[in-house]
């Protein structure tokens, strides 16, 4: 029996005496409730002040709802810090007054920035969740922290989100001891709803609480705790609403945009000045229908790429994060890969990725003269369209892009849809086609599927790729197995694809478990351990290339929202050519080795917080010991620094045996007047290629969503012909957003 065998077999009996019991327990995925929890809105003539008071004699006149019902820690409970909600509406405005009451009063109250879309885990908070077409399917979410700051997103199947959508709304906070109150006003035309004339409507409608200081979420119409509140099929409802009719909503937001470049070594003109005008328009035909479209389009303002040194075989996927290609990214971006708790296997299939667009392969950004979207959803379907030129350089012709997506929704859980990428430059017409389906089988089962093909006019050899991916998942566990096929000549140059040429199957399992064994309950909510197995077959040969079993034996989450665990892992790794993690040379052949890993992360919602990743032991014919630390120091919502350090440490590795310590280290510090005025600074050092990056952001909200920024950013990195190029960038932007 094989040193891997034997490993592959306590993974096998971690299954048996683990998991076989739990799947005997009671699941505790209670269905949706045949009657839903109801709140009634009221009508109102008059405007509201949006002032976080709710003084307004609207607000002292209506009832307000209350009683939710805890999610976590103790799912069905009443909640220890009760929540009060009042609805009212006019004709232009949905309106939301919310009192979240707490015995600690303003000392309980936690937030570590002013970022917009801030980090769900740090930060005291309420949701609200809308489903004005009753489909169970497709959901709105406006969140807010106690100090006003703003996430909010689009969910599609709560499988698929648009976690980058800004809608139009309006929040402010004040902060009491006796709890803190949220004030917020929607627009009626930032909402989708159906067009009934003269009639009553019904949404489907939730709300969350989560209080950070004893991580204890509640919400108005209860959900198991293993989904999000945008499973809307758990949904309460929003009550004798009768909105005006939907009309087109137009928003129009122009730009002017100065700058100053710099580059070296020499690029063209060593130093550069332009001046740049373009814009944006987003108009909202009917309920079901989006066109979007963007001339001359500038991203000076989007957040800069981090660098990473990738120890693994597979390549790194990193965000997109320019706005006009993160609206909609969950329509467009369809595909398969590691959920967020990195379930599902590390094999990533995605057929179209917009960062192909307006980008090179360093991430460096190249024109784009023009773009359009359109976008339709319904009860029943999901369409879009975009089309996208990019300019020439050199005498060569623009670059063009044609997106096309369909999806059609069967019965309340199911979907089947098809894609069609498109890219016409110097190389010929190159094609991305694609079939996906998901299937939900009740509750706790769910099926996402898709085939993928590329040909190019250029008489490249087509290219094939697919994947299938079940999930189990109940308050106890979740179970997962993906089968994922790239075949050799699959050419991703309109998508993402971890790898090519590879047959993966990738099982694995995690566990949660609270019960009465648990040790230390004041400080342990849950132990989690888990184990999942990752196995890759070279596609064109047959031959075994990779295989591991990662077992995760210790795995504690805290009560105060932090964890730690310990894991460690057996590898055999078939080299069919060479491989070269953090510049060091390693040679074909096959390796057997073990690694151990602990991750830890303190409260995320303290004023100093800590995650920790440290792994060690043998790596391919050496060893290999990597540290990342992260810091964040936040003693004032105003004010926070977060420092990173990433060090590996190999020894005796590769061709030459390598030993030596490579580095990276970032700090950040944000600084804010306001949710509305901040300053942004980032610094960045790798010395694996002795490069050094910054970006400094100033961005002033003077109005909702229109903003002033002034930039200044230095980017280094390392060009296809192995030179080191240095750009500093000096940038003031003004946009103006107009609704009309």
């Amino acid at each position: 029996m094989t040193f891997f065998t034997r490993k592959l077999n306590l993974g096998t009996y971690f299954l048996l005496f683990f998991v076989v019991p739990l799947l005997c327990q009671d699941a505790e995925i209670f269905p949706p409730g045949k009657v839903k929890r109801a709140i009634e809105t009221k009508k109102i003539e008059k405007s509201i002040r949006i002032d976080g008071m709710l003084n307004e004699e609207e607000w002292k006149n209506t009832p307000a709802n209350s009683s939710f019902l805890q999610i976590e820690p103790n799912q069905g409970e009443l909640a220890n810090q009760q929540t009060f909600l009042r609805v009212l509406y006019n004709k232009q405005y949905l309106y939301f007054g919310i009192f979240a009451s707490d015995s600690l009063g303003k000392k309980a109250i936690r937030a570590t920035d002013f970022k917009r879309d801030f980090n769900f885990n740090s930060h005291d908070l309420v949701a609200l969740a809308f489903d004005g077409f009753n489909d169970n399917r497709n959901a709105m979410a406006l969140t807010m922290n106690a100090y006003g700051v703003q996430r909010d997103l689009l969910s599609f199947d709560d499988l698929y989100y648009d976690s980058d959508w800004d809608g139009l709304w309006r929040v402010r906070t004040i902060r009491t001891d006796s709890g803190w109150y949220a004030e917020v006003a929607v627009p009626w035309q930032t909402l989708r709803y159906p067009k009934l004339t003269d009639s009553i409507q019904q949404w489907g409608f939730n709300m969350i609480r989560v209080r950070r200081a004893t991580n204890e979420t509640s919400a108005f119409s209860p959900f198991p705790r293993s989904f999000s509140a945008l499973r809307m099929a758990y949904a309460g409802l929003l009550t004798n609403l009768k909105p005006p009719p939907p009309k087109s909503n137009i928003r129009v937001q122009p730009y002017v945009l100065g700058a100053l470049d710099r580059y070296s070594p020499e690029i063209k003109d060593k130093k550069q000045q332009s001046l740049k005008l373009g814009g944006e328009l987003k108009w909202a035909i009917n309920p079901n229908s989006v066109l979007d479209v963007t001339l001359n389009t500038d991203f000076a303002q989007a957040d800069v790429d981090r660098q990473i040194n990738n120890i693994t075989r597979f390549s790194i996927l990193f965000p997109e994060r320019r706005q006009f290609f993160l609206e909609n990214a969950s329509l467009f971006g369809v595909g398969g890969g590691p959920s967020p708790d990195f379930s599902g296997g590390f094999m990533r299939i995605q057929p179209f990725f917009s960062r192909r667009i307006g980008l090179d392969d360093n991430g460096n950004p190249i024109p784009i003269d023009m773009g359009s979207r359109y976008v339709y959803r319904s009860l029943k379907r999901n369409a879009g369209v975009m089309a996208i030129q990019q300019r020439g350089f050199n005498g060569e012709d623009p670059t063009r892009f044609f997106i096309g997506r369909f999806s059609e929704n069967l019965g309340e859980q199911h979907r089947i849809g098809g894609l069609v990428a498109l890219k016409e430059g110097q190389n010929g017409i190159h094609a991305t086609s694609m079939l996906d389906g998901f299937f939900r089988m009740g509750q706790s089962h769910s099926l996402n599927t898709m085939l993928v093909n590329t040909t190019n006019s250029n008489g490249e050899k087509s290219g094939f790729a697919g994947y299938a991916q079940y999930f189990y998942a109940t308050n106890q566990l979740k179970f997962w197995w993906t089968q994922s096929i790239v075949n050799k000549s699959f050419n991703p140059e309109l998508g993402f694809v971890s790898r090519t040429d590879v047959i993966g199957s990738t099982p694995g399992v995690n566990i949660y478990y609270r019960g009465k064994h648990l040790p230390f309950k004041k400080v342990i909510r849950a132990f989690e351990p888990g184990l999942n197995i990752e196995i890759y077959h070279q596609a064109s040969t047959g031959k075994l290339i990779e295989r591991q079993v990662n077992l995760w034996p210790l795995f504690f989450n805290l009560q105060n929202g932090g964890f730690i665990g310990y894991g460690t892992y057996f590898a055999y790794q078939n080299l069919t050519e060479p491989f070269e993690p953090l510049g060091v040379r390693i040679q074909t052949g096959t390796y057997n080795y073990q690694r151990n890993q602990i991750f830890l992360s303190s409260d995320p919602s303290k004023m100093l917080n800590i995650f920790s990743d440290f792994s060690w032991g043998n790596y391919f014919d050496g060893k290999l010991s990597s540290l990342d630390l992260t810091m964040q120091f936040a003693p004032i919502p105003h004010f926070s620094l977060l420092g990173r350090v990433n060090r590996n440490i190999v020894k005796k590795l590769g061709e030459n045996g390598t030993s030596e310590t490579i580095d990276l280290f970032s700090v950040e510090g944000r600084f804010a007047i306001n949710p509305r005025l901040q300053l942004v600074g980032f610094y960045q050092q790798n010395a694996e290629n002795k490069l050094k990056n910054y970006n400094i952001r100033i961005s002033w909200e003077y109005r909702p969503l229109s903003f002033i920024y002034l930039v200044l950013n230095k980017r280094g990195f390392e060009r296809l012909d192995g030179i080191n190029q240095n750009e500093q960038h000096a940038i003031l932007k003004l946009s103006y957003l107009r609704q009309l």
